[in-house]
């Protein structure tokens, strides 16, 4: 995670809500829509903050496909290079397990269960 790029976004709980699910087995490719569903939110809300994070470069856009006369677009989480695989660490101390160097975590942590099979 690009800490910088994530600060420019101005982390509103949306958007990191938005971020982890997309973050999730290892990274996932979502719509708004299924953003929506997911975090169960109205999808307006979900798609202006889909853009924002898109302008902050956090997401990008993948793949867009034709669905009932309009267009649905697909993201994934920009993944920044780690830095202890360029051999650097952030402000020269290496961290493990998502630890910060002070030894706190980053983030909120997972707020939202996994969605519910439709039925």
């Amino acid at each position: 995670m690009n800490w910088q790029l994530l600060a420019r976004a101005n982390t509103h709980p949306l958007r990191i809500s938005i971020l982890e699910v997309l973050g999730m087995d290892g990274g996932r490719t979502l719509s708004p829509s299924d953003l929506s569903y997911e975090l169960r939110t109205p999808l307006s809300n979900v798609n202006y903050h889909v853009t924002e994070l898109r302008r902050a470069g956090l997401v990008e856009l993948t793949a867009e496909r034709p669905v009932r006369g309009a267009t649905e677009h697909f993201y994934r989480e920009v993944k920044a290079p780690h830095p202890a695989r360029n051999g650097a660490s952030r402000n020269g101390v290496a961290t493990t397990n998502g630890a910060s160097p002070n030894g706190r975590r980053h983030g909120r942590g997972r707020r939202h269960g996994r969605a519910k099979a439709r039925t």
